[in-house]
């Protein structure tokens, strides 16, 4: 299965729009030190046993550090039926473009 990706710049429009369910699939440790507002946690680790939490009627963006956990993330829910992407750059790449990110 191939695994799409879509841009920092991407994600932000579609947020923007409030067109997007942003999953983060970070560490909770990860996710408290700043994640894109917005996101919902779900730890990559959980996220087969989890599938049910996400909302199945938008295209879901898949976000991890910085590319690697969320593509894996994108292609366990691509084979559960979303239609998922996973955001290159990840957090790291939302932070350095200068956009907001909340903490707690």
């Amino acid at each position: 299965m191939d695994i799409r990706e879509t841009t920092v710049d991407d994600l932000a429009a579609a947020r923007d729009a409030g067109e997007v369910t942003l999953i983060d699939v970070r560490y909770p440790d990860e996710y408290a030190e700043g994640h894109i507002p917005g996101a919902h946690l779900i730890p990559l680790p959980e996220l087969g046993d989890r599938v049910a939490e996400v909302p199945a009627d938008s295209e879901v963006h898949v976000v991890c550090q910085s590319g690697g956990r969320s593509a894996q993330g994108a292609e366990l829910l691509g084979r559960h039926g979303f239609d998922a992407v996973s955001v290159a750059g990840g957090t790291k790449g939302w932070i350095a473009s200068g956009r907001p990110v909340d903490k707690n």
